[in-house]
């Protein structure tokens, strides 16, 4: 879909730029694009994590245990009440429409309670949050003017080579913008932010407060979106990252259509091939995504994948790396069909699979972690699949299997145990759960046993616990 109506739109900042910047320097890009990009200041309230934790009563746990034995209930501390802080926060973004919609960072947007945009004129609106992607590091902000706003357009970043030159311009702090010029390092970089990973890494200086900002071509067209910079002292020393404009242009499109952004999903687990595993699999050298697990009822166990086999190709693009898989899979509509060619007993297979769409958080916690039925044991958990973006997220081996910890509900039976998002339920009463949709089965058949708790083996961090969970019922 386009961002706008191109047939009612004033021409882009960009439109009569040409590339004859070799010996006059930058001066007229920078001044056709500068008043497309702004500042972006964020206001939240801080988390109880960011103002150091909840102040909690010290009490000697051989009491608590005392007190829990003889009343029958678990004690679940009270929180002192603490003064609200506010944090601030700044980044960069550029807008991408006349009408106001402007690309920024998921990490400068995220989490605001108030966003107000300065354009480079001085003028300050507020601004809405459209839609955020925080497996890309994406958000699109929308301000209203009462006029059209300068824009910029985005380019093919498939068409950026090592050694081109771009332009970094951000607006940071509010000091009326920045502008740096270097060359691309490298194309199709990942830094282990995500799945989707797909950054140019530009030597060009990305300053502190720059992110979300633009990278532009020689022709003015943005072909990255300024994120990250590896610094050991945390100023830039030319190496940074921006994401690829192709993968951004299809985020925000998806983002200004609804808010959020639709993936395709395979409902595999999969991992990279080096080369011992290459030489015992009888690959001719290391490549393709190693399947390690297959959900039970997803597509791929549907089309006939299974654990061992290796994705060389999806719907006939090579597959070399895990992340082209996540991506290749990610951009199939869900109820399309794509052909998959696997590595399984020393020869290829081509096989069919019918993508569905990626399962959200919300959808795991509302639709599978507790029974709607009034009378369901509840353990005061959200539950999620283990899937390969939170296995990385997480740091999480790919050979744990178990069903993710997503939340934790305040003041129910698991939070008075200990347990946390983020911990693996790898069984429940001594039997191996994978999905969500175990933990209730295990739960429910033990509270129809007549049993007032349930026995959770949980992993966290790499070490293994057992925590006896009583039941609580609404």
């Amino acid at each position: 879909m386009a961002l706008a109506d191109t047939a009612q739109m004033p021409p882009p900042a960009n439109a009569n730029l040409t590339t004859t910047y070799a010996n006059s320097g930058y001066a007229d890009l920078v001044a056709a694009v500068k008043p497309a990009v702004v500042n972006v200041r964020i206001d939240r309230v801080a988390t109880v994590e960011e103002m150091g934790g909840p102040q909690i009563p010290n009490m000697d746990p051989e009491l608590r245990r005392f007190f829990e034995r003889f009343f029958g209930e678990p004690v679940v501390p009270m929180p002192r009440q603490q003064p609200r802080q506010h944090i601030r926060g700044e980044g960069s973004g550029f807008i991408i429409s006349p009408d106001g919609y402007i690309v920024t960072n998921a990490h400068v947007a995220g989490g605001a309670d108030k966003i107000i945009v300065s354009l480079d004129d001085g003028t300050e609106l507020p601004a809405k949050l459209k839609g955020i992607d925080e497996k890309t590091d994406l958000a699109l902000l929308k301000v209203d003017a009462g006029r059209n706003l300068p824009y910029v357009t985005f380019g093919d970043s498939s068409k950026v080579r090592v050694g081109d030159t771009v332009i970094a311009v951000g607006n940071p702090f509010g000091l009326g913008g920045t502008v740096t010029a270097g060359i691309v390092s490298a194309t199709g970089r990942e830094i282990g932010s995500g799945p989707y990973d797909d950054f140019l890494q530009i030597d060009a200086p990305i300053n502190r407060g720059n992110s979300g900002g633009p990278t532009f071509n020689l022709k003015g067209e943005v072909v990255g979106v300024n994120t990250a910079i590896f610094s050991p002292s945390g100023g830039s020393i030319g190496i940074g990252f921006a994401i690829a404009s192709n993968l951004a242009k299809q985020v925000i499109d998806d983002l200004k259509d609804d808010g959020k952004v639709e993936r395709g999903w395979l409902g595999v687990q999969i991992q990279s091939v080096d080369e011992d595993l290459a030489a015992s699999l009888g690959l001719d050298k290391p490549k393709g995504a190693l399947v390690s697990d297959v959900q039970s009822g997803s597509p791929a166990e549907k089309a006939g994948i299974k654990r061992g086999d290796v994705v060389l190709s999806f719907n006939g693009r090579p597959i070399d790396k895990v992340t082209q898989l996540s991506r290749a899979v990610a951009e199939v509509p869900a109820g399309k069909t794509a052909q998959i060619v696997v590595w399984r007993d020393g020869k290829e297979r081509t096989l069919e699979a019918t993508i569905a769409q990626m399962p959200t958080q919300e959808q795991v916690a509302s639709g599978e972690q507790e029974n709607r039925n009034s009378d369901q044991p509840k353990l005061g958990l959200a539950l999620a699949p283990l899937t390969p973006e939170e296995r990385q997220r997480l740091g999480i081996d790919a050979d744990v299997k178990g069903v993710l910890v997503a939340q934790v509900m305040p003041g129910g039976p698991a939070e008075a145990k200990g347990i946390q998002p983020g911990d693996i339920i790898l069984s429940v009463d001594h039997k191996e759960v994978r999905r969500p949709q175990d933990v209730l089965a295990a739960v429910r058949k033990a509270h129809e046993e007549g049993k007032k708790a349930v026995l959770l083996l949980i992993s966290r961090d790499g070490t293994e616990r057992f925590e006896a969970i009583p039941f609580a019922t609404s």
